[in-house]
């Protein structure tokens, strides 16, 4: 029984360093800018800017983080075969 209990003080403690971990690389900014190119981009892998020649690019920054996004999907969906479905039950116990 403690046991169990410890077990899901982990998987927050775990859960909770993910979510701390998830916002300090929203923060984080990259900026490249090359050949007129310049696309800024966050750590979490999210395009917040892209420009071609001075022109702003919406439709394309758009459409790159929508493949990010299941992109990300299809891993996170991989890594929860992987592991047994750890994951969607940790979100279950501390959602």
């Amino acid at each position: 029984m403690f046991d169990k209990l410890k077990q899901l003080g982990e998987l927050k403690k775990m859960r909770d360093q993910a979510m701390a971990l998830q916002k300090q690389l929203a923060a984080e900014i990259i900026t490249i800018e090359e050949s007129g190119v310049k696309i800024v981009v966050s750590a979490d892998q999210k395009v917040q800017s892209l420009e071609v020649d001075g022109m702003q690019e919406e439709r394309v920054k758009n459409v790159i983080n929508k493949a990010m996004k299941k992109a990300q999907e299809v891993a996170a969906k991989k890594m929860q075969e992987m592991t047994g479905g750890l994951g969607g039950m940790m979100g279950k116990l501390m959602g």
